[in-house]
C-alpha cells in the first residue's frame, strides 16, 4: 500500500470540496479547480479531511492511489496558496517584457519570440531577466514554465539561455588551443 496514498488531506477553512462520482471540485479563495480521477480509487470526505482509498485492490488501483491523493492535495494547495516557478534569462541582450496577455522574449534570434499566456496563468517580470510564472493549477504552471524555457535552453559552454532559478547548469570546457 502506498505511504503517500494512506495520508489524509486536511481541508483548510474557506475551501469547499464537492465530490460527484469520480470528479472532484475544489473551490477556494484563489479560484476553482476540478479533476476527474481514475476509476480504481474512491474519495471520501469526512470531518474536514479527504481520504483516498482503493475501489479495486488490484495492481492498477494500487498504482493510482498515491497519484490520486497527490492530485487532490495539489488542488487544495493551489486554491489556497497557489504555485510559482521562477525562470532566469542569461545572455547579452536577452530580455523579456509583458504586453497584455503576450510574453515577448528577445533571445538572440533574428525575431522576437511572442508567447500568448494560457488562461489562468499570470506572469511577473523583474529586471527584464527574471520571470515568475504563477497560477493555481500546478500542472499548468509547470508546463507553461517548461514551454518558456524551451524557447532557448541553457547551453553548456557559457550558460546562455533560460533556466529555472534553482537549476544548476553543468559547464563544459571550451575548445583548447594548440600548444
Amino acid at each position: 500500500m502506498s505511504r503517500i496514498g494512506k495520508m489524509p488531506i486536511t481541508v483548510p477553512a474557506g475551501v469547499k470540496i464537492d465530490i460527484s462520482g469520480q470528479t472532484v471540485t475544489v473551490q477556494g479563495p484563489k479560484g476553482k479547480l476540478f479533476k476527474a480521477l481514475p476509476d480504481g480509487v474512491q474519495i471520501n470526505l469526512s470531518e474536514g479531511q479527504i481520504n483516498v482509498a482503493f475501489r479495486d485492490p488490484g495492481i492498477k488501483g494500487t498504482a493510482l492511489l498515491g497519484l490520486s491523493r497527490t492530485l487532490v492535495a495539489n488542488m487544495v494547495e493551489g486554491v489556497t496558496a497557489g504555485f510559482k516557478k521562477v525562470l532566469e534569462i542569461n545572455g547579452v541582450g536577452y530580455r523579456a517584457e509583458l504586453k497584455g496577455p503576450i510574453l515577448n522574449l528577445a533571445l538572440g534570434y533574428s525575431h522576437p519570440v511572442e508567447y500568448p499566456l494560457p488562461e489562468g496563468i499570470s506572469v511577473e517580470i523583474e529586471k527584464q531577466t527574471k520571470i515568475s510564472v504563477q497560477g493555481i493549477d500546478k500542472e499548468l504552471v509547470g508546463s507553461t514554465a517548461a514551454k518558456i524555457r524551451s524557447f532557448r535552453r541553457p547551453e553548456p559552454y557559457k550558460g546562455k539561455g533560460i533556466k529555472y532559478s534553482d537549476e544548476r547548469i553543468m559547464r563544459k570546457a571550451g575548445k583548447a588551443g594548440k600548444k
